[in-house]
């Protein structure tokens, strides 16, 4: 057996849902927040049987696309912060960063 945890945009967040439910995944939805953007992120946790690990993270991938999006860099909190200009990046946000982990013993009552 193995726990997969999901940390996925929160924009993919419904459609990875339904999709799991459609192909019988059982998940726990948490909600989490990313440390490099400051963004709202939903964690998933996923425990399955060894054998549909696969086909968990072909669900996952087809669910949670990758976009390009222009964020503000938070300005320094120390330092010459009066000469810190604040110039918009484009940064690749969404997809998902998925950790597959083993599970020694699981119990459900």
């Amino acid at each position: 057996m193995k726990l997969l945890i999901a940390v996925i945009q929160d924009k993919d967040s419904n459609r990875l849902s339904n999709a799991l439910i459609k192909e019988g995944f059982r998940a726990t939805k948490l909600a989490s927040t990313g440390g490099f953007l400051r963004a709202g992120n939903t964690t998933f946790l996923i425990g399955i049987e060894d054998d549909r690990v696969q086909s968990a993270l072909d669900v996952i991938r087809s669910s949670c696309k990758v976009r390009d999006q222009l964020v503000t860099p938070v300005s320094p909190v120390s330092g010459a912060a009066d000469s810190y200009i604040p110039f918009p990046v484009e940064v690749q946000v969404g997809g998902a960063a998925v950790f597959v982990l083993p599970v020694e013993r699981f119990e459900h009552f």
